[in-house]
């Protein structure tokens, strides 16, 4: 078994599905889905950059004469992948083109790719019906390697580091944004390459899942809701929350909290393969709506996670495809009466007989300063 985070022979693997799904080729633009295949984290430039991957073929990569060093020198420069230079006077569409088949019927445009290059495509495909190309990635993201793996547990490790932070970071008397200002600088320092979001919900705030940082003060006795996540060197995606109180918690949210973890615990412990992600999601659910507290979770248990902080699987009702092992997703249920909210979310990676928790941090309530 290959340990290697873009392993060589990725590309064969598209191409396969690429020919599964009846199409004749995939157009993949900078974005996760070339990120995958390739290692290369190319720029998003209005000069093409497009890994082609013919059904039957051999595949290529049109690069713009100025980042060909880039694509050198990235992993994608070590593929069975021929790079494709092209200067500012071609036409790169039309090139690409003219390296496919002629008859081609369908071809996989990147998910991510910019309308105005699919169009670009579609003027020099005109025979070819588009479709997303997402799905042929899908099927090969979904369940992660060994490798990926190892990078998603050391993103789950580095923010780990960044919530036992969190504390000395707290204080009555402070912003929201103050905090979440520190925190951002904690998850760089701590490993991260970038920063993709800090919530900081403090008392009602907590009662919004997708709260902004704001220049609310934090006053004393309120909780506080911090989910952080950010993307390693790795492009592995890290995504944590947990919860703080700075002074005595109000009674109400601790006879919530209880339900919570409860209900956390038990969506984590159904983890395995062959169930279903909306057997996990009813699994904690269920706990939620017996305390009374079921119109207060609205949103659902967690999302796949990888090159990207949202991917699939998605931990949802109606979602009825089985687990398998490799698949990695959140586990997050939430209970938000006002006037604050609780969250308590994990990573976890669904192994051979159970799951793996990429954080390890205590789920109980924090109590600052």
């Amino acid at each position: 078994m290959t340990t290697e985070l873009y392993p060589r022979e990725r590309v064969g693997r598209v191409r396969e599905a690429t020919a599964r799904a009846g199409l004749g080729a995939v157009l993949l633009t900078p974005g996760p889905d070339l990120r995958y295949v390739t290692g290369y984290d190319a720029l998003p430039l209005e000069r093409l950059t497009c890994l082609v991957v013919p059904a039957a073929g051999e595949p290529f990569m049109m690069v713009p004469r100025l980042e060909l060093p880039a694509a050198q020198e990235s992993p994608a420069g070590r593929l069975d992948v021929e790079l494709v230079p092209w200067d500012e006077t071609d036409d790169p569409f039309a090139l690409a083109a003219a390296r496919l088949p002629r008859d081609l019927a369908r071809v996989g445009v990147a998910d991510r790719m910019w309308a105005v290059m699919a169009l670009r495509f579609r003027a020099a495909l005109p025979g070819a019906e588009q479709v997303a190309a997402g799905e042929v990635l899908r099927t090969l993201r979904i369940r992660k390697s060994a490798a990926e793996v190892a990078a998603l547990r050391e993103a789950g490790a580095a923010i780990d580091r960044v919530h036992r932070r969190v504390p000395g970071l707290l204080k009555a008397g402070r912003t929201e944004h103050e905090v979440a200002r520190d925190i951002a600088d904690a998850i760089i320092a701590e490993g991260h390459a970038t920063v993709d979001f800090v919530i900081v919900g403090s008392g009602p705030n907590g009662a919004n899942p997708h709260a902004e940082p704001g220049e609310r003060v934090i006053a004393p006795g309120e909780p506080v809701v911090v989910d952080i996540g950010g993307t390693m060197p790795s492009g592995y995606c890290s995504d944590s929350t947990r919860n703080y109180c700075v002074g005595e918690p109000p009674a109400a949210y601790l006879e919530y909290y209880r339900v919570l973890e409860e209900a956390q615990r038990a969506s984590c412990a159904a983890v395995r393969p062959g169930v279903t992600p909306e057997a996990v999601d009813a699994a904690g659910r269920d706990i939620i709506a017996a305390a009374g507290y079921g119109e207060h979770f609205f949103h659902r248990t967690g999302h796949g996670i990888g090159l990207e902080t949202h991917e699939d699987p998605y931990i949802v009702a109606g979602n009825r495809e089985p687990l398998e092992p490799g698949m990695a997703f959140s586990v997050e249920p939430g209970i938000y009466p006002g006037p604050h909210g609780a969250r308590i979310e994990d990573i976890v990676v669904c192994t051979g007989d159970g799951h793996e928790p990429m954080n390890t941090t205590d789920h109980g309530l924090v109590i600052t300063g």
